[in-house]
């Protein structure tokens, strides 16, 4: 009959999975409002670590949270294995269980050691399966599962060469829908030169050692410059209080809350080079200025940053190859030059996929139609 022809098809039932870091957790909501923007029935649950930062991160956009034990295995001594090992068990129990409550249509994980036990336990419930890779080179959890998930979404293209051929698709890394709203704003001119330095969601030592000490040897250098410094929690006051000595005019924070506020007052950015971060650039037309963290597992945040890099968006350097009046003397030249600026803003335009939220979730439809 022509009105069951024309039966809209039920609501989304949509579980993500991941966790561990602010560049995990962002992307997935990311999806999770595109999918609520578009479909406002759809049912989302997310799983994620016990994490009291990934807790009270997620608790805050209003979607359903549950958390399972887990912990990482990669990388870890032989005590902190053994313990993640034996609670594996404990794991996959409590994540089928949730799975069976929620009933998804389809399970989506975002990376994480939670990423593991969550999908194992999807898969043995014969659940529909797909993977995001934020990185360059894919962590231990995605690379074993994307062999048994059906689609696996790329944000960088070089990493399609750790999965298995014929599952992948170059999808982008999800930014906030806020990030997205100030990319569509046009930047306010005028004032002093801005300076943003960020060092992940728990801020760098190194990082604002660096760039402190490079900034305030020649302070008068920096007299036309608005520096605006995420520090992480620890290293708050003491450069606040370098800025403050040297005479130079300084926003100082251990964490912004709405970046994209920040972001519009950027003109150059120093930062490491996580996926979420550089998506973000990316989509803003940032240019930027790349230290990548060089304890990275695969020394993936150096190979984000070298797409970036390479494709004319930004300067990278290795840390230990990056003496502070080196720093000092890229900052300076870069901001002198309004046309360099211009043409890294617009390499790194080119390099953001805006829609990766709405790529992902039509994504999930299709796995889900299987």
């Amino acid at each position: 009959m022509k009105g069951l022809e024309t039966a809209q098809k039920p609501p989304l039932r949509l579980l993500l999975t991941g966790g561990g870091t602010g560049g995990h957790l962002f992307p997935a909501v990311a999806t999770a409002e595109s999918l609520i923007a578009g479909e406002p029935e759809a049912a989302i649950l997310f799983i994620g670590t016990r994490r009291r930062l990934d807790r009270e991160h997620l608790e805050r956009t209003g979607f359903a949270v549950q958390t399972i034990a887990s912990y990482g295995l990669k990388g870890k001594r032989l005590p902190e294995l053994v313990k993640a090992l034996a609670v594996l068990p404990l794991s996959l129990f409590q994540a089928g269980w949730r799975i069976v409550r929620f009933r998804p249509d389809v399970v989506c994980g975002v990376g994480g050691y939670v990423t593991g036990p969550v999908l194992a336990a999807a898969w043995l419930l014969r659940r529909p399966l797909l993977i995001h890779e934020q990185n360059s080179v894919p962590g231990l959890a995605n690379r074993l599962l994307g062999r048994v998930v059906d689609r696996i979404c790329l944000s960088l293209p070089e990493s399609e060469t750790y999965f298995p051929a014929g599952k992948t698709v170059l999808t982008g890394n999800p930014v906030r829908r806020s990030i997205l709203e100030a990319a569509r704003r046009a930047r306010p001119r005028g004032g002093p030169r801005t300076l943003l330095i960020l060092g992940g969601s728990q801020g760098a030592r190194p990082v604002n050692k660096l760039v402190t000490e490079a900034l305030t040897r020649n302070p008068e250098d920096f007299s036309g410059v608005h520096i605006i410094h995420q520090t992480g929690t620890a290293d708050e006051h003491w450069v606040a209080e370098c800025y403050r000595t040297a005479g130079i005019s300084s926003t100082v924070a251990p964490f912004f809350t709405h970046m994209a506020d920040t972001y519009s007052q950027a003109d150059l950015v120093i930062s490491r080079s996580g996926a979420t971060t550089l998506a973000e650039l990316s989509v803003l037309g940032l240019p930027a200025l790349l230290i990548p963290y060089p304890h990275a597992a695969d020394d993936h945040q150096f190979r984000n940053a070298r797409w970036y890099g390479d494709n004319g968006g930004a300067l990278v350097f290795r840390q230990e190859e990056l003496p502070a009046a080196e720093l000092a003397r890229q900052v300076l030249r870069l901001l002198a030059d309004e046309p360099r600026l211009r043409q890294m803003s617009e390499a790194m335009r080119r390099l953001g996929i805006a829609d990766a939220a709405e790529r992902i979730v039509a994504i999930c439809h299709e796995v889900a139609k299987r």
